[in-house]
């Protein structure tokens, strides 16, 4: 049955289909040639994926990056952040790493993402000057890290097919998404810096940034620095004949860091001495998270803690108001690291205003309404879910919202983008639903003929340990990336393993972790290697596809080297869902 899938998928047959057809052919065999029991259990699969609420949150999201990348957002959020980085080295890189980043969480659509960083990204760092192995490379492996970071359509796939809630995923994604992006870009500004011929700096033309009418007002002035500016009577009498509404909001982008600085502040203290968040602070549930291979526990398995133990009233004792007053005033006293917090955060803005001056203003006016509306969106969503605010499903409708009101703030709606961003959802959701049905068809033939056994026997019978089972399995869905796509590997590959999971104490959440990481290289090595096929789409006629095989080459490296630092230190994944649930 595997052999005869992996065949006709290649040959070209969609996946879903061939899946379906297989499954009722070999549950045919099953049965005896029964046609009632084969038809019967084909309708219970289907019928059981259909009624699978999880998986409306697929469509939801994929409307949200559809509106996202429709309004062609990606194009401000690039220039914005390639002025913002000026002067880092790479920083038409790093900018493009940034955004697909930030473009990957808010859309999780590897092609959309590849495609259109390729039309925008590629010709600019080209233009400049980069090699095109590092702009390929870049392009395609940060094109790839929506399948790790959410909200990532991934997960919510792996979490239905492996019974694992969605939340703890995403919350078990954010860090090791987090690294993976970073050791992207210093791997970038690395190259840039002792290679300079691959990614040559701006010149100081590409570096200069122009100044909007308002800030241009403040400094014919003859102010040098901006917040000086709006204290000086002689910047205002130049002003007097601008708009005041443009002075007004330059006015709140100068002030914003400082209103947001005193905000925090003030929120923290408020926070920390109230005594009503004292009573009502969740206490410890007295468990640890423990990582022991050599137990055989990984990722993840919880272990009772040594909790402290409340003190037993006596005779002759009381727990009266004034021992609850008197508990309360020591938790209410204000922790040293409060004020250290504090200064620090107040000694950073006055250097920052110290060194501000007018083209900084503008970079971060910039920012403001490019990276900031997006950055909100995904916190919003992500935040809602990780802090149990409303369940993925109802946060990526909020998401799908966002998505329409960012099209509308940016004069982007119209019936035509709407038109196409619901098509395409349709398609992409089609895709991945009736992928599901033909999985749950097929994996139940291949149980009804004990396909699962004889695998599970074989893997157990070499005696593995943990560690050795998780290099194993990987390794296979490695190998697995090279013919086939992810959504495949996911439904039909994965579930094989799931079973063996208990045997070896494995969390199956930090296993849908590890395969996140290792799915990207499915993406990226050949010979699918699909975000290479993409930008190959986009690239100019000259750009070959061998070097954009050999610009992802590191990349696929690094990846490797986060797989690696997750087997040794798996608290990068679990640390924050068990933390917070």
């Amino acid at each position: 049955m595997l052999g005869m899938m992996v065949g006709i998928i290649l040959l070209g047959f969609p996946a879903a289909f061939t899946l379906m057809g297989m499954g009722v052919i070999f549950m045919l065999i099953a049965y005896d040639g029964d046609v009632g029991k084969t038809l019967n259990l084909t309708v219970q699969r289907a019928y059981k994926i259909m009624t699978n609420d999880v998986l409306i949150a697929i469509p939801l999201f994929l409307f949200m990056g559809y509106l996202v990348e429709r309004a062609n957002l990606i194009e401000r959020l690039f220039q914005s952040l390639h002025v913002a980085m000026a002067r880092v080295p790479g920083a038409l890189a790093v900018a493009t790493m940034a955004t697909c980043a930030l473009f990957s969480t808010a859309t999780g659509i590897v092609g959309a993402v590849v495609t259109l960083m390729g039309l925008l990204a590629l010709p600019v760092m080209l233009r400049a000057g980069y090699s095109e192995k590092l702009a390929a490379g870049s392009i395609a492996s940060g094109g790839c890290l929506g399948i790790l970071i959410p909200p990532s359509i991934m997960l919510i796939v792996y979490g239905a097919t492996a019974s694992v809630s969605i939340v703890k995923l995403y919350a078990g994604a954010l860090f090791p998404g987090i690294l993976l992006t970073t050791l992207y870009v210093l791997y970038i500004t690395f190259l840039a810096k002792f290679r300079p011929d691959t990614a040559p700096p701006l010149s100081e033309e590409d570096r200069k940034v122009e100044l909007t009418g308002s800030a241009r007002l403040f400094v014919r002035s003859g102010s040098r620095n901006p917040l000086a500016a709006l204290f000086s009577a002689k910047a205002w009498r130049a002003v007097r004949g601008g708009n005041l509404f443009a002075v007004g909001r330059y006015a709140f982008v100068v002030l914003l860091p400082l209103l947001l600085s005193i905000g925090l502040v003030v929120g923290a203290y408020g926070t920390i001495s109230d005594p009503a968040a004292v009573v009502s602070a969740p206490q410890p549930l007295g468990f640890k998270t423990t990582i022991d291979y050599n137990a055989g526990t990984v990722g993840g398995a919880k272990t009772p803690g040594a909790a402290t133990p409340s003190k037993a009233p006596t005779a002759g004792t009381s727990t009266g108001a004034a021992d609850v007053g008197e508990t309360l005033a020591d938790q209410m006293e204000i922790p040293a690291w409060f004020w250290i917090v504090s200064l620090v955060t107040l000694g950073a803005i006055s250097l920052y205003y110290i060194f501000l001056d007018f083209r900084r203003v503008e970079t971060f006016r910039l920012l403001l309404g490019s990276v900031f509306p997006l950055t909100l969106l995904i916190v919003a969503v992500l935040g809602s879910i990780v802090f149990g605010l409303a369940t993925p499903t109802e946060a990526a409708a909020l998401g799908a919202f966002g998505g329409f009101l960012l099209a509308v703030v940016h004069r982007r709606l119209s019936f035509s983008l709407m038109k196409e961003s619901v098509s395409l959802t349709v398609k992409s959701s089609a895709m991945v639903c009736w992928l599901f049905v033909g999985t749950s068809i097929f994996s139940a033939a291949f149980a009804l003929l004990g396909g699962n056994q004889p695998i599970e026997a074989w893997v157990l019978s070499m005696d593995l340990s943990p560690l050795q089972f998780l290099i194993f399995a990987q390794l296979i869905i490695f190998f697995l990336g090279w013919p086939l796509d992810w959504t495949e590997i996911v439904v039909i590959f994965v579930p094989i393993f799931l079973p063996l999971l208990p045997h070896y104490h494995i969390d199956p959440l930090f296993f849908g972790i590890l395969i996140a990481v290792n799915l990207q290289t499915a993406f990226l090595t050949p010979p699918m290697a699909m975000a290479a096929f993409y930008l190959k789409g986009v690239a100019p006629p000259h750009m070959k596809l061998t070097s954009i095989f050999l610009g992802i080459i590191p990349f696929v490296g690094i990846l490797l080297l986060t797989l690696i630092l997750l087997y040794i230190f798996p608290q990068i994944a679990m640390w924050l869902p068990y933390k917070v649930y």
